[in-house]
Order: structure tokens, then C-alpha cells, then sequence
């Protein structure tokens, strides 16, 4: 984090928190940091650096100047960019709440107007280009946001099939998808216990005709076997899918991140 504390993040400021569902909050920044940004990279990751425990905004900003200190470290927590709407200067960032003691959990469920954090990013979108005869999307409430945020991106005669995997029947809710995605919602209530419903729904599908593109994303586990199925079993070509593990039982992210690249040599 050190490298990156001496780059200036944007210092984004809460303007309303939402609660979504029983497991998500959507939180809203606006303010004319966010003059600038860039349009069209919702579903993009972006890098959020999380104040420390009672450390006041004048403190937080002066850590990034370039006489600023250097002995502190800031959580760091990799999120996606929901929606931003550029003539409002707001921008959504959809938090995932279990009630674990997660710094970015906690920060987002004791957030309210005026709350701050900094932001570096986005990064590019996932898929850019949309080709396929179908679509296949598969998700967690980590990677809802991304999976949304794709569907919102789709032609208007898109088809295909989502499938998303949540704690509970309170957090299924409406989103907006092209009329021909059908979409299916599988619970699972202990979402700290190892999970195949997402592969075993995938497995049992009558697979259509055509070239398929998949945004797939969440628990690592279930993206190493999903992963195995569609490029093994199904000869699904890598170029037509996006799919990444965003998190994996028992790790934070530090440590995740470190699994993925030892993973990827």
C-alpha cells in the first residue's frame, strides 16, 4: 500500500446510503470530486481505501500529500463501480453485508451523509463487446454488481440465462434485464459453507445452440469448478468468458489476491 498511498486518490464523499436488500447496501458519493470521471465503466473495479478507526477526514487527506506520512497503512478493498451519472455527479457503489467485521463492511454499514473514503480507478469494464448468440451469467452478492451492471449493457434482444446465488428470499429482488434473460434464484443461508448449487444449475442446463458469453463471478471455489465445466466439458473458448473468483472462504482479501496470483503461476 505504500507505492500507492503517494498517488492522490479521489476523496469521495457519501451523499445517501440504501438498503437494497437484507444482505446489501448501495451507497451513493457525489460532490465535484467525481468531475471527470469516466463514462461507460460500470461493472469496472475500482480500489477503495477505508479511513482507520477514528481517524477524522482532515487526517485521512493529509496521508496522501506528498510530505504526508508514510508509517501508517489503510485498508484496501477491491469493489465495482455500479452506475455513475454524470450529470448528478454521483456515483454507485453496492456493498455486500453479512455482518462480519470486514473493514469495507463495516465502513459501509456505518456510513451515512458525509462519510469518506478514497477512491483509485476504474479499471477497464469486463465486456466491452456483445456478440454471442446467448449469454450466460452467474453470481453471488459479491459479484451482483457486476453481473447488473453487464446485463444493463446488453443489446435489448439479448438471450440467455442468470443465475444468482443469495442468503436468503429477502434478497431477491427486481433488476433490470433484457427480456429474453430467464432468471433463476438460488438460496444459499450459509454463505461461509462451500456451495455447488451454481455448478450443479449450470451442469443440468440444456445448453443452446450458438456462441455463448458468460460473466461469471464470486466464491472462488465455485468459480475453479465452474471454470473446469464450461471450458472442459462445455469447449467454451476463454475469449468468450469472463469469469473470476472475487473472494474465497476463510481468506481476506489480501490474502485471496496472493491465492489468485500463485494460482495463475
Amino acid at each position: 500500500m505504500t507505492n500507492r498511498a503517494k498517488r492522490r486518490p479521489r476523496i469521495l464523499t457519501v451523499k445517501k446510503v440504501r438498503q437494497l436488500s437484507p444482505h446489501m447496501l448501495r451507497v451513493t458519493f457525489a460532490g465535484p470530486e467525481l468531475e471527470g470521471f469516466p463514462i461507460g465503466h460500470e461493472g469496472a473495479n475500482c480500489k477503495l481505501v477505508l479511513p482507520r478507526d477514528g481517524e477524522g477526514r482532515d487526517e485521512f487527506e493529509a496521508y496522501f500529500a506528498p510530505d504526508g506520512p508514510t508509517e501508517k497503512v489503510h485498508p484496501v478493498r477491491t469493489y465495482t463501480v455500479r452506475a455513475f451519472r454524470q450529470d448528478d455527479l454521483e456515483l454507485d457503489i453496492d456493498f455486500v453485508a453479512h455482518g462480519d467485521e470486514g473493514p469495507a463492511t463495516r465502513w459501509a454499514q456505518e456510513a451515512q451523509r458525509g462519510s469518506y473514503l478514497g477512491f483509485f480507478g476504474p479499471s477497464q469494464p469486463k465486456i466491452t463487446e456483445f456478440y454471442a448468440d446467448w449469454y450466460l451469467i452467474a453470481a453471488d452478492l459479491s459479484a451482483m454488481p457486476v453481473a447488473e451492471a453487464t446485463l444493463e449493457a446488453m443489446p435489448p434482444d439479448a438471450r440467455g440465462v442468470a443465475v444468482f446465488e443469495v442468503p436468503s428470499e429477502c434478497d431477491v429482488r427486481e433488476i433490470a434485464v433484457p427480456k429474453g434473460i430467464e432468471i433463476t434464484w438460488l438460496v444459499q443461508e450459509d454463505v461461509h459453507a462451500p456451495s455447488t448449487a451454481q455448478v450443479d444449475f449450470v451442469s443440468s442446463l440444456q445448453w443452446r445452440a450458438g456462441v455463448v458469453q458468460t460473466c461469471i463471478a464470486g466464491e472462488s471455489s465455485v468459480i475453479r469448478a465452474l471454470r473446469s465445466h464450461l471450458h472442459k466439458e462445455r469447449g467454451i473458448p476463454r475469449k468468450d468468458t469472463y469469469i473470476s473468483g472475487y473472494w474465497k472462504i476463510g481468506l481476506v482479501e489480501d490474502e485471496h489476491q496472493q491465492a489468485k496470483r500463485a494460482e495463475a503461476a
